[in-house]
């Protein structure tokens, strides 16, 4: 399975990302016309909250019922332990293409600009992490 994208989404996309979707699909088969979205899970299996590690990020694209059926980001969202005594893992950032905004834990929500800015550095680490094999990916079809 092979996904083309929208060209024209409210935040920019590194073509880099596509590649990584289109080769953690190809290790799998689908029947693809039953497919409206797709939820990709990388996880580092190492991390936790006493050791820390690489956050989980979580990114799920829909197909479009318009558009010619290119697919979609719905959203991109990046997790970390957070509290004490007992640590929970919480969206630290979290990236909404539906609504176009940015939240950040500590930050609130951003404007456009600085928002662009932050996913900029979360998609270019991002991308460095899943060159250098520390995910484990997983992907869920609905």
């Amino acid at each position: 399975m092979k996904l083309t994208f929208n060209p024209s989404q409210c935040f920019r996309v590194p073509e880099a990302l596509y590649s990584i979707f289109n080769n953690e699909l190809s290790k799998v088969t689908v029947l693809q016309e039953e497919i409206t979205g797709i939820t990709f899970n990388f996880r580092d299996p190492g991390y936790s909250a006493d050791d820390g590690g690489y956050h989980p990020v979580e990114i799920r694209v829909i197909k479009s019922t318009s558009n010619n059926g290119h697919w979609g980001f719905e959203y991109i969202t990046d997790f970390s332990f957070q509290g004490q005594p007992y640590p929970e893992l919480v969206k630290e950032i979290d990236v909404c293409f539906i609504t176009q905004q940015v939240y950040t834990l500590y930050g609130g929500y951003l404007e456009k600009e600085d928002g662009n800015e932050l996913i900029e550095l979360l998609l270019t680490n991002f991308i460095s992490y899943v060159e250098m094999e520390i995910f484990s990916v997983k992907i869920s079809f609905d």
